[in-house]
């Protein structure tokens, strides 16, 4: 065997073996009996097509997961998806005792050759551990699984606010080289908040394969409490289709994390013939601004729905980005520093300590001179 081959061999077995020895996720919920929208990373080694992972994870429609990873919408599920790229599946997530799992999705058909470990490690790729679909299904032998028994596979998920902001939590796999740090910044929060919600005391021990709960800003909006979508979170840079298909929101921190929603006649409604009206007044629809000014605008907005109508509301919000005193910049979250909170500390020490001699000398010699 070549050097190079050898070496790709062990990297492979290095990073399978980094993926199998973490420990099962469980991302900590502590308000009891609440539901949410969560995201979850999934990667296929070998590649695979957006159909298999909208089937695979019973998401509802292909929407739900193009807009989760902002694609485009009219992305067909032949779409394909490369080896090891990570793909985010939307799924909703429900919190008892403490922690939260999918709300009894996905459901997997057994079939000949199945082992719990293989739908665990191969089929579901490490996302979870047998034990808990062994516990989750109350399996007595792991060893007995029959064909064609269906078996609930418990995702990790939250549905907490973190800092006191509601948020959409998503469950990263961590890849080879990933640093707590770069995934705070990626995403948007901070490394502090990254180890506290994963209970990880050192930033070092972070291992390939290793699933982190990491909190995405979601925008804010005006959704009612009553709304059949309530809580409506939108993680930002994706979007999300509403009110069985008539409306479509989107969130983009360039708007300053202001939830935008507009009429769609893009899919054909579900569980309702034609879309109800979005009027907020007289010739005044969702998404239409009535008044703007260099830092604020009204606008006629989404509010939620029922089974019989879509609310609409006129709100006036800032559109100047500028954040409010004490608060994250950037639109990261709040509680911890930022990534960049250590950056001017470290640099003014390390331009101290690249010139002490300088400075030592230009002392020593002012004293000469004296």
């Amino acid at each position: 065997m070549s050097i190079v081959k050898y070496v790709a061999v062990v990297m492979v077995i290095t990073v399978l073996g980094s993926a199998r020895a973490q420990p099962e996720a469980k991302f900590n919920c502590t308000t009891t009996n609440t539901t949410c929208r969560a995201l979850i990373d999934y990667r296929n080694p070998n590649g695979t097509t957006l159909s298999y992972i909208q089937t695979l994870f019973d998401v509802k429609q292909l929407i739900d997961i193009l807009g989760a990873n902002n694609l485009p919408s009219n992305t067909t599920g032949n779409y394909s998806v490369g080896p090891n790229k990570a793909m985010k599946v939307p799924f909703p997530c429900k919190c008892n005792n403490g922690t939260g799992v999918s709300d009894h999705v996905p459901v997997y058909t057994i079939k000949a050759g199945d082992t719990l470990d293989n739908i665990a490690t191969t089929i579901f790729a490490g996302l979870v551990k047998y034990p808990q679909i062994q516990e989750a299904n109350n399996i007595s032998d792991a060893n007995t699984i029959l064909v064609g028994d269906k078996l609930w596979i418990p995702l990790p998920c939250s549905c907490d606010e973190v800092g006191g902001v509601s948020v959409v939590h998503y469950g990263h796999l961590v890849e080879l080289g990933n640093s707590v740090e770069g995934i705070a910044e990626e995403y948007g929060t901070t490394q502090q908040i990254l180890l506290t919600l994963n209970g990880i005391t050192d930033p070092k021990s972070l291992q390939a394969g290793q699933l982190l709960d990491v909190p995405l800003k979601a925008c804010s909006s005006n959704v009612k409490n009553n709304s059949l979508d309530y809580p409506f979170l939108v993680a930002n840079a994706t979007y999300i289709y509403t009110a069985n298909n008539c409306i479509k929101c989107m969130c983009d921190s360039t708007n300053n994390f202001k939830l935008e929603c507009e009429a769609s006649s893009e899919f054909k409604p579900t569980n309702w013939s034609i879309c109800p009206s979005t009027q907020c007044s007289s010739n005044v629809f969702i998404g239409n601004i009535t008044a703007k000014d260099s830092c604020n605008q009204t606008i006629c907005d989404y509010a939620g729905y029922t089974s019989n109508n879509i609310s609409t509301i006129l709100e006036t919000h800032s559109t100047c980005a500028a954040a409010p005193n004490g608060s994250a910049p950037n639109g990261s979250l709040p509680n911890g520093s930022g990534p960049s909170s250590g950056a001017t500390k470290s640099t003014l020490q390390g331009w101290v300590w690249s010139n002490l001699f300088s400075v030592i000398y230009f002392i020593l010699f002012s004293i000469y001179l004296v």
